[in-house]
């Protein structure tokens, strides 16, 4: 379907958990019918970079190159790809055009699988992560810190022309980890929602929320240095300050439908954001820690019948649903730009929780015309 390219790639690879990136190079995986290539063009930063960097959740499978909110151009496509059994909308996939991928690059996509059967990759006992992961043939899945991505066409998705690149890249795992749980529990008119953590997913929790057309969305954080973004910004209707607060958890007993957290604070106050809950309401846990959430006495479940549960990133319905919308309604997060050289100082910004409220990372079309 095209040329072929290089298998030696280029990117910012990470070679242990404590030294900076190096710009040097590495193999993909060995190209098959059903992949495609890309040239990268952007690529947000995610808190899972930095949780994986420094083997924060276990150890990583070093080297690795990390990265998967990935927006860039098909430069290749395999020949199976046209007529890709597992996914009607992949074959519709064109050299030239603009794609993205998420936080998933592979699933068993097994007949006998119940959770590919059902439309849930994401939840396949044998997903393989875009990086930090490997294939079926035990070949290590590379991410978008690079300059070229390489993987199967099933999970990679078309942009819709009226997202601009940059905006779209945090979409691709930052927003859809907010939106599935939202369309899951049924975020919409007659809603109240709560959304804990006003950074890189939590604000887009707040903006997907609106589009859903919620009746009422709250933004929750410790202190009430976000309640102008998270209002004016935003479009939040209120906000709490769980620090600042008074009771805060009396007080707002039984006026939320369903929340959604996205801090991975290890101390949070877990049972008194379930006194937020309404009879029957859910708590969706988005944030991981690397720690334990902390412990939960029985009442706090028995009182009002609420659920306490968790989402994995979302399905690639879940993403293309997510594009759609935040096409038709206008949904951007806040964004700022920095090349993809300046990785390092990026992520050490991202951790000292500079962003406001995602970096993209920028290849610059010079170089990348070069490799």
């Amino acid at each position: 379907m095209s040329s072929t390219t290089p298998d030696t790639f280029k990117g910012w690879v990470a070679n242990n958990a404590t030294s900076p990136l190096t710009f040097t190079t590495f193999h993909p995986k060995p190209f098959t019918e059903t992949d495609i290539e890309v040239a990268i063009s952007h690529c947000g930063i995610c808190g899972t970079d930095i949780h994986t960097l420094r083997s924060g959740w276990g150890p990583a499978d070093y080297p690795c190159v990390v990265g998967h909110e990935i927006i860039g151009t098909v430069t290749r496509i395999g020949s199976e790809v046209p007529t890709l059994a597992s996914s009607p909308a992949s074959r519709e996939i064109r050299i030239g055009d603009r794609v993205g991928i998420g936080a998933q690059s592979m699933s068993c996509l097994k007949a006998d699988c119940s959770e590919c059967a059902d439309g849930q990759e994401n939840y396949c006992p044998r997903l393989t992560g875009t990086y930090n992961s490997r294939y079926a043939d035990k070949s290590k899945a590379y991410g978008g810190f690079a300059m070229r991505w390489r993987g199967p066409a099933h999970f990679a998705f078309k942009i819709p022309g009226s997202l601009p690149s940059a905006e779209a890249a945090p979409l691709l795992c930052g927003g859809v980890t907010v939106f599935a749980p939202l369309r899951k529990y049924g975020a919409g008119p007659g809603k109240s929602v709560g959304i804990v953590g006003i950074g890189g997913l939590g604000h887009l929790g707040i903006l997907f929320a609106r589009a859903l057309g919620c009746d009422r969305v709250v933004g929750i954080s410790r202190t009430s240095s976000k309640r102008k973004d998270a209002i004016e910004g935003l479009g939040a209707d209120a906000f709490i300050a769980t620090d600042e607060e008074k009771k805060w958890g009396r007080m707002h007993s039984r006026s939320l439908d369903l929340i959604i957290c996205t801090v991975d604070a290890p101390d949070m106050p877990l049972s008194q954001y379930l006194r937020l809950l309404k009879v029957d309401g859910t708590f969706v846990q988005v944030g991981a820690p690397e720690k334990p959430l902390p412990q939960l006495t029985a009442f706090s479940l028995i009182q009002k019948g609420v659920k306490v549960t968790g989402s994995n990133i979302g399905s690639p319905e879940d993403i293309r649903l997510m594009l759609q919308l935040a096409a038709e309604k206008r949904v951007l997060p806040w964004i700022q730009k920095r090349p993809m050289e300046d990785v390092n100082a990026a992520l050490a910004d991202m951790d000292a929780g500079k962003a406001r409220y995602r970096y993209v990372l920028v290849n610059e079309t010079e170089k990348q015309a070069k490799l």
